[in-house]
């Protein structure tokens, strides 16, 4: 399970299709419009199903006007759209495929997307980033504390 503002991150995708999910389902609120074109892409790049169930309208929170984007879709292992909701109407569709269909990782006959991945490369960049992101905070937090 992908919650809401999860679409967002890659990572998020990525990790439940390596921990074996062949289907993400995705409950959402969704009020940015850029999620009904990024669920196929994290689809296609995690040769998953992802089936995203969001809401339409307005709401009011703490004055503030809520609009919800509609649009919930099913998405298959190829980035293709299975079905989108409309925008603004309450919608059910019944959609059949078979979850077995995304365990086929290969994009042709030399490529998986997840066996072909190259795991050390990230972790030394990410370890990188993290000390980076920890020295820029410790001179801001000292910088801070000086003034």
């Amino acid at each position: 399970v992908m919650v809401c503002f999860d679409w967002y991150f890659p990572e998020s995708a990525r990790t439940l299709a390596l921990k074996g999910a062949d289907v993400i389902a995705h409950p959402s609120n969704l009020v940015l419009p850029h999620c009904p074109d990024a669920m196929p892409v994290r689809a296609r790049e995690n040769h998953v199903f992802t089936i995203t169930a969001n809401r339409h309208g307005t709401e009011e929170k703490e004055g503030e006007t809520l609009s919800f984007i509609g649009m919930s879709e099913v998405c298959g292992p190829t980035g293709s759209i299975l079905t989108r909701a409309p925008q603004t109407e309450d919608t059910v569709e019944v959609v059949t495929f078979d979850p077995l269909a995304a365990r086929d990782r290969d994009i042709n006959a030399y490529n998986d997307v997840l066996a072909d991945r190259c795991p050390d490369t990230y972790r030394s960049e990410a370890a990188a980033a993290r000390n980076g992101a920890a020295q820029e905070g410790a001179t801001s937090d000292s910088s801070t504390r000086a003034a």
